[in-house]
Parts: C-alpha cells; sequence; structure tokens
C-alpha cells in the first residue's frame, strides 16, 4: 500500500476544500426554476384568458349580431347568451373527458351553465348597484339604455370595482341646462330601437393605464369610445346604431 506524506495530506486537503462545489449543476439548477417560473405564469394566462373569454364571447358576439347581421337589441344578446352558454359546455367537456356518461353530464350541465349565463344577463340588465352610479337619476335611467351595452357596463364592474357611471340619457334641454351647445343628434338621446346607445363614465383621477384598458377593452368589444377631457373628464362609450354610420 504506497503511503502519503503529512504534506500530501494537508496538500489534498487545502484541495478540496478551496474547490469550488458549484459547477454545472447550479446553472441547472437556476435554469430549470427560470421554465418553472416561465410555465406557472403561462399556465395562469390560460386561466385568466379562459375565464375572460365567456364575458368576451357574450358581449362581443352579441355586438356582432346587432351591427352586421341586422338582429334588433333582444334576438342579438340572445344569440350572445347562446354562443357563451355553448362554450361553457365546450369547458365542461373537456374538463371531464374521461366521463363514461356524456349524456348525463350535457344534461346536468346545460342547466348549471344555462342557469349561470341566464342569471348573470338578467342582473346586468335590470340593476346597477349605487357604487356605480353618480346619483340616483343614473340609476333610475339605467333600464333606457340598450340591453346589451347594459351587460358590456356590468362587465365592465366586474373588473373595476370603482367604475362609475356618469351619465346616460340626455333630452335637448339637458345641453341648455348645462351650458353646452345643444345637439340635434347624440346618443345619448332615445333612438330608433327605443333605447339610448350611450353611457359616459368617469375617468378623472383614476390613472392613464386604467383608464386606456377600459377604454381599449371596450372597443374591443365593438363598442365607439371617445375620451372628453377637461372639467368633466370622462370616456364616452357607444353602441352605434345599425342603421348610422356616424357617430355622435
Amino acid at each position: 500500500m504506497e503511503k502519503y506524506s503529512q504534506k500530501d495530506v494537508e496538500w489534498l486537503l487545502n484541495l478540496h476544500k478551496d474547490s469550488s462545489p458549484v459547477s454545472y449543476t447550479g446553472f441547472s439548477s437556476t435554469a430549470g426554476w427560470k421554465r418553472l417560473v416561465f410555465r406557472i405564469a403561462m399556465a395562469l394566462s390560460a386561466l385568466v384568458a379562459l375565464i375572460i373569454l365567456p364575458f368576451f364571447l357574450l358581449i362581443r358576439f352579441s355586438v356582432y349580431l346587432n351591427l352586421n347581421a341586422g338582429l334588433s337589441a333582444w334576438p342579438s344578446l340572445i344569440g350572445g347568451i347562446a354562443a357563451t352558454i355553448g362554450l361553457l359546455l365546450l369547458y365542461l367537456f373537456l374538463f371531464f373527458i374521461k366521463m363514461k356518461s356524456k349524456r348525463r353530464l350535457i344534461t346536468f350541465g346545460l342547466a348549471g351553465v344555462s342557469g349561470m349565463v341566464l342569471g348573470y344577463s338578467l342582473f346586468s340588465l335590470f340593476y346597477l348597484s349605487g357604487v356605480h352610479a353618480k346619483n340616483d337619476d343614473v340609476q333610475s335611467v339605467y333600464r333606457s339604455m340598450h340591453p346589451i351595452l347594459r351587460v358590456a357596463v356590468t362587465t365592465a364592474t366586474l373588473a373595476d370595482n370603482d367604475l362609475v357611471i356618469t351619465d346616460i340619457a340626455r333630452v335637448r334641454d339637458d345641453y341648455e341646462r348645462m351650458g353646452l351647445p345643444v345637439k340635434q343628434t347624440s346618443y345619448h338621446y332615445r333612438q330608433e330601437s327605443g333605447y339610448v346607445h350611450a353611457v359616459d363614465i368617469r375617468t378623472l383621477n383614476r390613472g392613464f393605464i386604467r383608464n386606456a384598458m377600459l377604454q381599449g377593452s371596450l372597443e374591443l368589444m365593438g363598442f365607439e369610445t371617445i375620451r372628453h377631457e377637461g372639467t368633466a373628464d370622462h370616456l364616452h362609450v357607444a353602441l352605434r346604431p345599425a342603421d348610422s354610420l356616424t357617430a355622435s
């Protein structure tokens, strides 16, 4: 057996002590954590998208049917509701894809999904919380607004709890009372559809990003928006009547 001197032993110990324990393993571990964080972020983004998509489909498809297919307010909204129910049923089918009794899944799923979508739509159509209304007058005329616009406004309040509606319906005398030039046409007037096609949302003291996201999302859903800045800073949101080519 080969013998080592004490100096050799000390040299080996010092060599081991001075050597770095981190090599390719440390690099691989860091890269692994980055991949994990990326996957988690992508999964959360996909989950958020899946949650938002039914609300978006409900409103956007209703607007499409109203403006492009020429359907009136209620048939358009019913079409949007039907499309949303179909999407949520697809979610259920994919989630329970291994379930043997597909007929039972469709039966109970259709009842549950229909109840949720119809319940949400009815709530949006007939109720506006005082938290989201500037005053009692705004609440009192809420049902005069176009049904699709009502559902869109309620959906916006889910994403922004501080959203406040400042104005909905107007008559020509209101412009004189506010010291503004009287408009001959305005989407705040009752249209031929029987509904008001415009709503004003407060943007004052809310921050650029929040206002930009609100305006962008409403435009993406098919509404026309105009930002009025000044002492009465607000976002004018309108659903253009199908037979009209210009915004008011």
